[in-house]
């Protein structure tokens, strides 16, 4: 992986290839699980804080990460609080995305020539492909765990992608559910142009694990993650529910009642 920029230290001299790998570990451990602390990143890659707040700041001279503010509303404790990293939009440039001029282009030309239909059923078709090779994979894995296999499936397409439990579904109290977040996509700024793409993904994970799917956040629309909230379960009809609970009718007709 390499790092545009310019030093801010005069005759500074080059990286050390040792410096540069571990430069590159820190740098795709934040595009695989989002933003982190200095303290996590020391953790998670066996260093020490000092070294990786090295490269962090190296990283951060480069304007290839950026501080985040923490997530949530947890209280903070006294002190100064932790800060948190994660990578810029230049920063995921430097990962996998060479063809992002040419897709955009291409996709430009369908709209143009077919118009949004057209870019719609394109995304349609290139999901569906990945669909037919994460169906065995996805089918195969035992209850609790399609979201896991999905994930893992995602993962080897260059998604970077992990599953984990969450609370109740967003906007409700009821309906604890799962997860899946996609740190990395190559193709990000094509699906920021062309939603099409995005959409289209969202109906493939809804039809492998079998139940509604709602997408929370994309990298397309400048988020750090690609979130999608899947239910555990799938409420029922409320009144197939009434119907299925209501007692059977037990009056006998009128012809059969005896007379008082």
């Amino acid at each position: 992986m390499k790092y545009p920029g310019a030093t801010t230290e005069p005759l500074a001299a080059p990286v050390p290839s040792s410096e540069a790998r571990t430069r590159d570990r820190v740098a795709r451990t934040l595009l695989e699980t989002g933003p982190l602390t200095a303290t996590a990143l020391a953790d998670g890659l066996s260093l020490t804080t000092a070294g990786v707040r090295r490269h962090l700041d190296a990283l951060l001279a480069e304007g290839l990460i950026e501080e985040r503010a923490p997530r949530g509303r947890a209280p903070r404790c006294r002190g100064r609080p932790a800060r948190l990293f994660g990578l810029t939009e230049t920063g995921r440039d430097t990962f996998d995305q060479a063809y992002d001029v040419l897709a955009a282009g291409a996709l430009r030309f369908l709209a143009e020539s077919g118009g949004r239909e057209a870019v719609a059923a394109f995304a349609r078709q290139r999901v569906g492909e990945l669909e037919a090779r994460y169906r065995p994979l996805v089918d195969a894995a035992p209850a609790g765990k399609r979201t896991e296999a999905l994930a893992r499936a995602l993962t080897a397409d260059g998604y970077a992608a992990t599953a984990q439990a969450t609370g109740s579904a967003p906007g409700t109290a009821t309906t604890a559910g799962e997860q899946l977040c996609q740190h990395h996509c190559p193709v990000a700024h094509v699906a920021g142009e062309f939603p099409e793409l995005c959409e289209a993904e969202t109906e493939v994970f809804a039809a492998l694990l079998g139940t509604h799917v709602q997408r929370l956040a994309t990298i397309a629309h400048g988020d750090g993650v690609c979130t999608t909230y899947v239910p555990s379960t799938t409420p029922p009809d409320a009144a197939s529910a009434a119907q299925a609970t209501a007692p059977p009718e037990t009056a006998a007709p009128d012809s059969q009642r005896s007379p008082r």
